[in-house]
């Protein structure tokens, strides 16, 4: 694709992203958007077929929907740590790109109440294997063969640690700004959410490991 090309498709992906998070996909129409990014109605065909494919193309935008590699839970349980920031930092390093990270948080938002589909679909062939990736590496670090309710529940949780970064930006501008003004500042937020995950992943071993010696003791010859 030549530059002139790709300024082109990179402009009508910024102001579809505007618009359909102001006005949602139905009220929103190709003409605007051609006006909006200043290029003739016709690249909309071009570049994405019609204003569905456009609102997949923006709706999926790997700049501002980041998407967690199932891969990178298949590592050794040694490695932890490593994938942990792996996978909170595939979050976080969206706030380094400001405003449009906003705008894309919106979008979402609005796909959730006025649905077209596409979070569904999200749903279904990215964030599921992904959980499911992630529900595997836990219960080889906590050194069990089956998930349980708590293992999910921990790795929706570790999860949410990240996605709640993204979407209290409004109140950390209120109160805090200085925790993700600067991409050094968000990559040490990324550093200590791991650690949390970290806390979070040993309280479970532990808890785990004092059921299990209750019911020892509770099922010993001395204890009947």
């Amino acid at each position: 694709m030549r530059v002139d090309g790709m300024e082109a498709r990179t402009r009508l992906l910024d102001a579809a992203l505007i618009l359909f998070a102001e006005k949602g996909y139905a009220k929103t129409s190709i003409r605007e958007i051609a006006k909006a990014a200043d290029v003739n109605i016709s690249a909309i065909s071009y570049y994405f077929s019609d204003k569905a494919g456009l609102y997949h193309a923006v709706f999926n935008d790997p700049r501002t929907n980041p998407n967690v590699d199932p891969a990178i839970f298949e590592a050794d349980v040694a490695d932890m740590r490593a994938v942990l920031l792996k996978l909170i930092s595939t979050f976080t390093d969206s706030l380094k790109q400001g405003e449009i990270m906003e705008t894309c948080m919106k979008l979402h938002f609005r796909e959730m109440l006025e649905p077209t589909g596409l979070w569904v679909e999200e749903v279904d062939t990215v964030i599921k294997p992904s959980h499911q990736g992630f529900v595997r590496l836990l219960c080889r670090y906590l050194g069990i063969t089956k998930a349980d309710d708590d293992v999910h529940r921990l790795a929706i949780s570790i999860t949410g640690l990240a996605i709640s970064l993204l979407i209290s930006g409004d109140v950390i501008q209120a109160t805090r700004p200085a925790l993700i003004a600067k991409p050094k500042a968000i990559d040490a937020y990324a550093s200590r959410l791991v650690d949390y995950a970290i806390a979070m992943c040993e309280d479970e071993k532990r808890r785990r490991l004092i059921a299990k010696t209750d019911t020892d003791k509770l099922t010993s010859p001395t204890a009947i």
